[in-house]
């Protein structure tokens, strides 16, 4: 916490970076009181309306202004990333920590997990993940859960192989500390910085994975607000009516940018090379 204080005291990056997050959760967060439209109301006398100043984004097949759904949309993009990236993060770390502290048989079967997983296609898994557990956001979070622990998991292991090997883990070990008291105060508090860094940088791969798993069907289902759906109902009517699509990917383009930008600049305040 004290480093995050200093990097926003410091940090110009992290500073602009943090920002702009702090301003997609409050669009989100706010969504209802920045539009006037249910992004849920069908007006069929105003379909493919084209971007106005009654309608900034125009109107989809259905009436629907575009505006209010993309506004909406970060809401159910937004939440949904973060706690799949949370899910990862628990999942992965919690496995890569067990199996680099306890060793032996226990390391070798998540290992050996780890390594079947790796060796298909991450997307072609996850879609076929999704495809058996049924079109839903909920089954394209586990899906993508389920393809991308391994890679927590083999980072958390290695840095518990090196930290447990430190002379103040053997120190606490000769003076009778419990293993769990030992891996929950010596080792993870070493771990946790570089995999809340790789976590936070994530958040921009897994916000288009989300959404290409939704572009294809396999993620939120209709009428709901989300981004990568929006981007699959406007490509039919790309050519005479743009914005459809336009717009959506915007807005996953800018949000991706941002936690990328987010991501970077956490890491540079986490960096004991820094200098301040």
């Amino acid at each position: 916490m004290e480093k995050i204080i200093n990097g926003l005291r410091y940090n110009r990056a992290f500073r602009f970076s943090t920002l702009l997050v702090l301003l997609l959760v409050l669009a989100a967060v706010f969504a209802p009181q920045l539009t006037q439209y249910n992004p849920l109301r069908a007006r069929m006398r105003d379909a493919f309306q084209a971007p106005s100043s009654q309608h900034l984004f125009g109107t989809d097949k259905l009436g629907r202004d575009c505006f209010s759904r993309v506004l909406y949309g970060a809401r159910s993009s937004l939440s949904s990333v973060l706690i799949l990236v949370a899910m990862i993060f628990v999942v992965g770390t919690g496995l890569g920590v067990i199996a680099g502290y306890a060793g032996g048989w226990v390391d070798i079967i998540i290992m050996r997990i780890s390594d079947m997983m790796i060796s298909f296609p991450g997307m072609i898994l996850a879609i076929a993940i999704a495809g058996i557990l049924g079109g839903s956001m909920i089954n394209a979070m586990i899906a993508l859960t389920i393809v991308t622990w391994t890679k927590y998991a083999r980072l958390s292991r290695s840095m518990v192989l090196q930290v447990k090997e430190r002379d103040f883990v053997e120190a606490a070990r000769v003076n009778g500390g419990k293993p769990l008291h030992i891996l929950m105060t010596h080792i993870v508090p070493n771990i946790l910085p570089l995999m809340v860094i790789t976590a936070a940088s994530d958040i921009g791969a897994m916000m288009m994975e989300l959404a290409g798993l939704s572009f294809l069907g396999f993620g939120s289902q209709p009428p709901a607000p989300e981004w990568g759906l929006m981007l699959n109902e406007g490509r039919q009517q790309f050519q005479s009516a743009p914005w459809l699509m336009v717009f959506p990917g915007l807005a996953i383009f800018v949000t991706v940018v941002i936690f990328n930008l987010w991501g970077d600049a956490l890491r540079d305040v986490f960096d004991p090379r820094q200098e301040r």
